[in-house]
């Protein structure tokens, strides 16, 4: 009749701790801790949260015999599997502890402690050697067996009198050995599901963000004006869920979309003081008063905005604003959101301001920048971070950060010389890019001497070279190749060379890298032809490319080049 109810009682506190744990998971604050935050704070948090569950799982259990049959493996052997050996030990810890604090004298205490502390420690390592495998919750409720039988073996050994250890074991042996591993095994579900939700909202706003950048790419390419402003406004309304969309220049109302058009109006002044605020500060800003938006009507519907600077370079020239009313909430989701719409929009800005200067500059950089901002490679780039939304959002989120940081240098190529750290970092977006896209077929590889990052080179001198290597070389194999960077410094001189195992050129395609010297009605090979002269009108003929290549082997580019003064 004891195990009837002691069963029952343990299946009804376990039911309790998966329903508090799935409460307090829901909360928004409590989301932003998860499995894959890396940060010493967030472990600390995860060995908390679960040593919290754990000192539970002790009180959710019945006293026997000066003893307690508990529920906390269920919370330890969770921590273990999803936070791995630290938080697993720290949360057994938290609880072992616990144990012993609150019963210091009992025959039980000690074996009862270790072997909590024991089992965060065990799942943490099957979690670090076998990965995500082990976070099933099949997986999850045998490993709870294990460990329970191991507890009761340690209290047959260490707890003393013997008699009383074995008539403790057999009554609360069964009971804790299954209803543990069905309580872990619900928790880990638990976490599951709640984190993939989490993961489906995200990649649903990053599939919103795609789709406004798709469809606003070309809009502020002819600058920031009433026409290109409503339409941008008129397609990011269409998109999210806020009250009203609108955009300015420094001064005046470009568009406004949605609610409050009756008096937000586009070329009148800037009503709200908010709006004035960002635009002398640089900074975003999320109010969540009507208050501290400040709008000079009193029958304005807004409760709540988000307001992001435009920047064209660093310098200000307008605002993007999303306005929330008390039927349509905003949150910080839609502050980054703003945020990164706003980094996109910045590119399209920068490059309206170069085509503004092209009679400043020759014909060829301008077709060698045209030629980088290539539209096919932007499209692709989109839509195969489009693929990732769902898939791994965490993938998509990096590939924009890459994607933004390559369009940003390749708009900003008009300056004389940057280091060759700037270079590199722009090598390494194009090829996250690339690699997202194709995968094992691209292999490359960096070689870097120490003391190089420093020296000053013509922007975007060796990224068309690695471009060409893997467009017109690894690229034309079924299974990819490899590239090999290598650049180090000798006598003086920065040298540069890209090797690789690709299609390979022929003599005369080699040739006519430096016969060519007007880009005008250049189609092909547009990356070697600009790099060679720009090299020959920079630093003279002498450092002209070196260009040795056998069809179907490969292709080694090399070039050197002196050191010159410039000013960031």
């Amino acid at each position: 009749m004891l195990d009837t109810i002691l069963i029952l009682n343990l299946v009804k506190h376990a039911g309790f701790i998966v329903a508090a744990a799935f409460i307090l998971l829901a909360i928004y604050p409590v989301q932003r801790f998860g499995t894959k935050n890396k940060s010493y704070l967030n472990k600390i948090f995860l060995m908390c949260f679960f040593g919290f569950f754990g000192i539970l799982g002790t009180y959710s259990g019945n006293q026997i015999f000066d003893s307690f049959a508990n529920l906390r493996a269920m919370s330890i052997i969770t921590a273990g599997l999803y936070g791995g050996p630290l938080v697993g030990s720290g949360a057994g810890l938290i609880a072992g502890l616990h144990r012993i604090i609150i019963d210091p004298w009992g025959f039980s205490t000690l074996p009862c402690a270790l072997a909590t502390l024991f089992e965060g420690v065990f799942a943490g390592f099957l979690s670090l050697k076998f990965g995500r495998f082990n976070r099933d919750w099949e997986i999850a409720a045998v490993i709870c067996f294990i460990g329970e039988g191991i507890h009761m073996g340690m209290v047959l050994t260490m707890s003393r009198p013997y008699s009383d250890a074995v008539a403790l074991v057999r009554i609360i042996a069964v009971p804790m050995m299954f209803i543990n591993p069905i309580g872990a095994a619900l928790f880990i579900h638990l976490i599951k599901v709640l984190f993939e939700r989490r993961e489906e909202m995200e990649s649903i706003q990053a599939q919103n963000v795609l789709t406004i950048a798709t469809q606003t790419v070309g809009h502020f390419r002819a600058g920031l004006n009433m026409a290109s402003a409503k339409k941008t406004a008129e397609i990011i309304y269409s998109r999210l869920s806020v009250a009203a969309v609108a955009i300015t220049d420094n001064h005046i109302v470009l568009a406004h979309v949605g609610a409050g058009d009756d008096h937000h109006l586009a070329g009148e002044k800037i009503r709200t003081v908010a709006t004035r605020n960002v635009l002398l500060s640089g900074s975003s800003i999320f109010h969540t008063s009507q208050k501290h938006i400040g709008c000079n009507v009193s029958t304005c519907p807004f409760n709540s905005a988000i307001i992001v600077p435009l920047k064209k370079k660093k310098h200000i020239i307008g605002t993007l604003k999303l306005y929330g009313s008390k039927d349509i909430a905003l949150d910080k989701i839609k502050l980054k959101i703003a945020q990164g719409l706003t980094e996109l929009f910045s590119n399209q800005f920068e490059l309206e301001d170069i085509q503004t200067k092209e009679s400043l500059l020759t014909r060829t950089k301008i077709r060698h920048l045209q030629a980088q901002i290539n539209p096919h490679f932007l499209f692709n780039s989109l839509n195969t971070i489009a693929c990732f939304c769902r898939t791994n959002p965490q993938k998509a989120r990096d590939l924009i950060l890459d994607l933004s940081s390559y369009m940003r240098k390749n708009l900003d190529s008009s300056r004389g010389f940057v280091n060759l750290a700037d270079e590199l970092k722009q090598i390494k977006s194009y090829l996250a890019i690339e690699k997202a896209r194709f995968g094992d077929r691209i292999n490359v590889t960096i070689d870097v001497k120490k003391g190089c990052e420093s020296w000053p080179i013509p922007p975007l001198i060796i990224q068309p070279l690695v471009e060409n290597s893997i467009k017109h070389g690894i690229l034309s194999n079924e299974d990819g190749g490899k590239v090999e960077i290598k650049i180090f410094k000798k006598n003086n001189m920065l040298e540069v060379s890209i090797t690789d195992d690709g299609a390979g050129m022929l003599p005369e395609q080699i040739n006519a890298v430096f016969l060519i010297k007007d880009m005008e009605s250049q189609k092909e090979g547009v990356g070697l032809i600009n790099t060679n002269l720009r090299l020959e009108q920079i630093y003279g003929p002498q450092h002209r490319l070196t260009i040795k290549s056998d069809p179907g082997k490969g292709t080694f580019i090399a070039f050197k080049i002196p050191k010159i003064s410039f000013k960031t």
